[in-house]
């Protein structure tokens, strides 16, 4: 049994090699600069409230997700992707749908429902495996879908062209 790599020719992206960087915690706190992961390496509360955001944009019927006071999307706690969703969720973070092969890995190695569907753990398992080992690919990610380096929802394609500053509270 191989073990799950964001790494894989299957989840292939342009790398971005930072020797001597420890990943997900390498911005200046002192400055403002704000930590994708924790003093213990898991996910910031920030973080995963922006990620929950994105995660909410591809649920489909019949979840539903409300605005927290930030104005970011919370999906149900029962919520999940389904393989359409998660296609529409790659096609708009990498330009194209996920291989067979990655959504095979995907089931294997993350946090599915019974059906196979990704749960909102699993989406967060993403995110914390790929800030551990290259966290601009994270902030690449996050900017495609309208969050600034501060993890401010800024704008993004899905929201519309006009630039709105909302502010995140986690």
């Amino acid at each position: 049994m191989s073990t799950f790599s964001l790494k894989s020719p299957a989840f292939s992206r342009n790398e971005t090699p930072e020797p001597n960087v420890k990943q997900g915690r390498r911005n200046d706190t002192e400055n403002g600069g704000i930590q994708l992961l924790d003093a213990d390496g898991d996910l910031s509360e920030k973080l995963e409230a922006c990620l929950g955001h994105i995660f909410s944009k591809y649920i489909e019927p019949p979840f539903t997700s409300h605005q927290a006071e930030s104005g970011l999307l919370v999906p149900e706690p029962n919520a999940y992707l389904t393989s359409t969703g998660l296609d529409r969720y790659a096609i708009d973070t990498n330009g194209q749908p996920f291989t067979e092969e990655a959504k095979a890995e995907l089931r294997e190695f993350l946090d599915v429902d019974e059906d196979g569907h990704l749960t909102l753990e699993g989406f967060l398992q993403i995110y914390a495996l790929q800030s551990e080992t290259d966290e601009e690919e994270t902030w690449r990610d996050l900017s495609t879908h309208g969050f600034d380096r501060h993890l401010n929802l800024v704008s993004s394609r899905r929201e519309g062209a006009e630039e709105v500053s909302r502010p995140t509270q986690a």
